[in-house]
């Protein structure tokens, strides 16, 4: 881990939570935020760490993870520049509950509890992306609960890609998935195993809905996708 340069308003502009702020805003912030560089497959967090900090995506992309008890890694998410992760041990004073790994060199941003806490009382606007974003956390872990109590492997499958999908779409109807996830990737994902993943994205590649490219995964029909989706 390296120390970096000084964030710039435009940087800070590129954050979710930081969008929309003055340009005095950002000079106040970037005397407040300290940035590293982390090198890929660094731990930026551990499970059960006491640690609060706070972080935000400059450039690189993480992945947040956690095991289950015997020992399963469980994958929640990859994010990208612009967003933020660590926040709920700062606001609820726990231990860390999952890992962050960088999945590429990555700039991140840090600030501490009682910074995190006084930007939310400074900036309106900071405290009101915030909430929206935790309110999109708990719809989607809401939907993730629907899916592992009421979908099959098969149709897991399905849901993940099609949110890789959706959150890389080319068009009305295609999308390119860069880089394709592994198949153990997906399944640590949806929860099951490497050789189901495999399964069904082979079906799905001889129906043409898929296809596999160096490097990319492309879905050619998004909307056969979700229309087999909503059909189960």
């Amino acid at each position: 881990m390296t120390e970096a340069v000084k964030l710039s308003p435009a940087t800070l502009s590129a954050i979710d939570v930081f969008s929309n702020l003055s340009l005095s805003d950002y000079e106040s912030l970037s005397r407040i935020v300290k940035t590293h560089i982390y090198q890929t497959d660094e731990q930026l967090i551990t499970l059960g760490d006491q640690t609060r900090d706070v972080f935000f995506i400059i450039s690189g992309k993480v992945r947040i993870t956690t095991f289950t008890a015997k020992g399963k890694e469980v994958t929640f998410q990859d994010m990208p520049a612009g967003k933020m992760f660590g926040e709920l041990s700062a606001i609820d004073g726990q231990e860390r509950s999952t890992n962050v790994v960088a999945l590429s060199e990555s700039t991140i941003a840090s600030v501490s509890p009682s910074a995190f806490f006084q930007i939310l009382q400074d900036y309106p606007k900071v405290n009101e992306r915030l909430l929206q974003q935790l309110s999109g956390l708990i719809r989607k872990l809401s939907d993730r609960i629907i899916e592992f109590s009421a979908l099959s492997v098969k149709d897991r499958v399905h849901a993940e890609i099609l949110r890789l999908a959706k959150n890389n779409l080319l068009g009305n109807n295609t999308a390119e998935i860069t880089p394709a996830p592994t198949h153990l990737d997906i399944a640590n994902r949806i929860s099951t195993h490497r050789e189901a993943v495999s399964r069904e994205i082979s079906e799905l590649n001889k129906s043409g809905i898929l296809k596999k490219a160096t490097g990319k995964l492309i879905v050619q029909d998004v909307a056969k996708l979700e229309e087999m989706l909503e059909e189960s």
